[in-house]
């Protein structure tokens, strides 16, 4: 894919944009609260995960380039150009850039329970340093960049760009998960098959037993190698793509985008499209949020 979009996102150093949710706003699954594209070269920069409030958070920071450091439950990173950051807050950590160093970085910030479950797995499975493929940092930084551009405050719209950028590093996690043995395997082709007929509704005993597990293994092992369970896991993907469906082809009707994307009940998708996005699949048409 190259890296356009990054080198569009590096055009904009330095900025940054800070996301506030209106007073008695309904809580989102996944909300941006900060995104940005800076450097950075004085030992001024210097954050202690443990000194940011009580509010958790999480934050995926990507090194564009010089180089930065960081101390997370008393091991010690050197990041450079191509790692990848992944924190959560509060948690003892700190991150700074030494001494006549410099870093250069873009970042966004996440707050809501998704999010941090999420990311929360990841670190879990693969610790706070990530090496991310091209196309997962070029998807991230095309995230980062249109919530700098879109000067709209809908909490909506700003909910589906942080959901799309979280999903993004999910499926590079989701992939890896499925080279870690062959019950690893099994999970990943039950994952692939709900995925791939996401309107067949499978009992999780019939999913069990494609992966040639007990009910009750296959559900555990579901949830600890994918992050969440299997009923649920089902649900996400047809959101996801819903919301895909919603952004490239404006001009089908929610009904249409309900059974496409597996659910059978379009009201009831309008209702759990509405509970994760805070507007209906109706609103982000009308408002030409998804444009």
């Amino acid at each position: 894919m190259g890296n356009f979009v990054l080198d569009q996102l590096v055009a904009t150093t330095p900025a940054m944009r800070t996301i506030s949710l209106p007073r008695g706003r309904q809580r989102l699954h996944v909300m941006p609260t900060t995104a940005g594209c800076e450097w950075r070269n004085s030992a001024q920069y210097s954050w202690d995960g443990q000194k940011r409030g009580h509010k958790p958070f999480t934050l995926l920071q990507h090194t564009i380039s010089g180089a930065g450091w960081l101390e997370w439950e008393k091991r010690r990173f050197r990041l450079q150009a191509g790692d990848t950051m992944l924190l959560t807050v509060p948690h003892a950590h700190r991150y700074w850039v030494e001494n006549g160093g410099r870093w250069q970085f873009f970042w966004i910030s996440m707050s809501g329970q998704e999010a941090l479950r999420v990311h929360r797995s990841i670190i879990a499975a693969a610790g706070p340093v990530l090496k991310l493929s091209p196309s997962t940092v070029e998807h991230l930084a095309s995230c980062c960049l249109r919530i700098l551009e879109d000067s709209r405050e809908a909490p909506g719209a700003l909910s589906a760009l942080a959901y799309e950028a979280l999903m993004a590093l999910s499926d590079e996690f989701s992939v890896r998960a499925g080279h870690a043995g062959k019950a690893a395997d099994a999970i990943a082709r039950a994952a692939e098959q709900v995925r791939g007929d996401l309107g067949a509704h499978r009992p999780v005993s019939e999913l069990a037993a494609l992966a040639g597990l007990s009910r009750a293994h296959f559900t555990r092992k579901f949830a600890r190698d994918v992050g969440v369970p299997p009923g649920r896991f089902a649900q996400t993907e047809r959101m996801r793509r819903a919301l895909g469906l919603l952004i490239a082809n404006p001009n089908l009707t929610i009904k249409q985008i309900s059974g496409m994307s597996g659910f059978e009940d379009p009201n009831y998708f309008a209702k759990a499209f509405r509970k994760q996005f805070s507007l209906s699949p109706t609103e982000f048409k009308r408002r030409g949020e998804l444009a």
